[in-house]
């Protein structure tokens, strides 16, 4: 039988043209650069002015020094000096002569990459697994949260990629060497390394038990409670602890310097202070330098006009495209001014002094409602990016942190608490360290009141083990 239904339903579509503008606001500078490359390459239509305002003065100052360049000629030209030691100096001096090789390391990375092509993967598991392992840090963890890295991954593929898929790539990861590899905690890559060892082993055996179902009881130095829940007595437990303590804490643990090549980070913002003011800026603004070249399309059009139908219909849209993208990164650099002048209009004094202690609570949704802008633009904006201030780079998702009242009853940062730990933890005694019950009190003692899971919370967070493990290291 047939039949008709009315229904209502609300849905949330994003136009293809606002899905490339969240795409552009998450590039950095040097990112845009090849963005910029890549659109010129594509769209005739579109032009770049290279010269800029500093080029013209150096080719100012150029003019003036010609002349000077060739008064000394006469003293030059016929000096005793051999040419081959003017050009040495040239790039090393007498001084700074290399007196060994230097060696080739490969790093960590490389190889991990080097055995991920050796399996039998699929395209998408192993876009996701090399991704996975740009990810991950000097020590071979994963601290980024899963979901941000399929959110960020998605956007640079263009293609959504959930969860369970990386949950599936990280276990690719996770498989090669070395053992732990790729562990998102000290917790899970203890679990990795027991679970290469032979399983049936009674130490082993109790070692992945303590680890995988009473960690927590470990941390909190619970003892008693752990004999009575793996029925062993004080002197196994002992033989357990001080096996566990032969493991790797983090999988990676030669010097970063012996392997870590020298990054150059190029900064997105210059926040410079005068006086009492603090000035934002762009390190490098292209909103002036991209351009229609309305000529070019003015002379096509006319050869068009007459001919084919769709090479007049192919030069509109170039026009419109690369009209799109000139707006597209003029409107990208204005919300970046808009959010970076509220950053350090509210962290006014962590950008006059550069002390992590008076950095303020902020989260993005406090941005958004100051400035009118979505969420997710915010997050876009402040992502992958760095500000180049007078004490140092500053990554952007670093200014961001919850808030703690303390006793006086004045929010401050979650990270000025997580600051004092970090502190009180490197000058403790190695050989007898401040347990997390020591730790409150010395916050309290502060004036910070703080419960003794929020300082377990926090230095999980830094990513510092328990006291009990860290005596043991030392």
């Amino acid at each position: 039988m047939i039949s008709q239904q009315q229904t209502q339903k609300q849905l949330l579509k994003i136009l293809p043209q606002q899905i490339q503008l969240l795409n552009l606001y998450f590039l950095n500078a040097q990112e845009l650069e090849q963005r910029i490359i890549a659109e010129l390459d594509e769209n005739p239509i579109l032009e770049v002015n290279e010269k800029t305002d500093d080029d013209e003065n150096a080719d100012k100052n150029t003019e003036g020094e010609s002349v000077q360049d060739f008064q000394d000629w006469d003293e030059y030209g016929y000096d005793d000096i051999p040419d081959y030691k003017q050009e040495y100096q040239n790039y090393l001096s007498t001084e700074d002569v290399p007196e060994k090789p230097l060696v080739n390391v490969d790093h960590f990375k490389e190889d991990l990459k080097q055995q991920l092509r050796l399996l039998h993967l699929s395209d998408e598991e192993y876009i996701t697994a090399e991704y996975l392992i740009d990810m991950l840090n000097t020590h071979g963890m994963l601290d980024k949260p899963m979901d941000e890295i399929a959110d960020d991954l998605s956007f640079q593929v263009q293609s959504l990629i959930d969860v369970e898929t990386l949950e599936k790539s990280l276990e690719i990861v996770q498989s090669l060497e070395p053992v732990g590899v790729g562990a998102r905690s000290i917790r899970e890559c203890l679990y990795l390394q027991l679970k290469q060892m032979n399983t049936k082993r009674p130490d082993v055996k109790c070692a992945m038990k303590l680890v995988g179902q009473f960690y927590e009881d470990l941390m909190h130095r619970q003892f008693e409670k752990l004999m009575h829940h793996l029925g062993v007595d004080e002197e196994e437990l002992r033989v357990v602890l001080n096996f566990m303590g032969t493991l790797k804490f983090y999988p990676v643990t030669e010097p970063a310097d012996a392997f870590e090549p020298k990054n150059t980070i190029i900064p997105d913002f210059i926040i410079s202070k005068n006086g009492e003011d603090i000035h934002v800026a762009l390190y490098s603004s292209r909103s002036n330098a991209v351009f229609v070249n309305q000529t070019l399309y003015d002379q096509l059009a006319e050869q068009c006009s007459k001919g084919d139908k769709s090479a007049s219909q192919y030069i509109k849209s170039k026009l419109q495209s690369a009209q799109w993208f000139v707006s597209a990164v003029r409107q990208r650099e204005e919300t970046m001014m808009r959010i970076m002048q509220y950053i350090t209009h509210h962290q006014k004094e962590y950008f006059e002094e550069g002390d992590i202690r008076l950095l303020k609570p902020m989260v993005l949704r406090h941005i958004a409602e100051q400035t009118g802008l979505d969420i997710s633009t915010i997050s876009r904006i402040t992502s992958n990016k760095y500000a180049e201030t007078h004490f140092g780079l500053v990554y952007l998702k670093n200014l961001f942190s919850e808030g703690i009242a303390d006793k006086n009853g004045e929010v401050i940062s979650n990270k000025v608490i997580q600051s004092v730990i970090e502190e009180a933890i490197t000058c403790e005694d190695k050989k007898h360290p401040y347990t997390d019950q020591q730790l409150v009190h010395i916050l309290s003692s502060k004036g910070y009141n703080i419960a003794r899971r929020t300082v377990a919370k926090y230095r999980e967070q830094l990513r510092i083990p328990i006291a009990q493990i860290r005596a043991v290291r030392a």
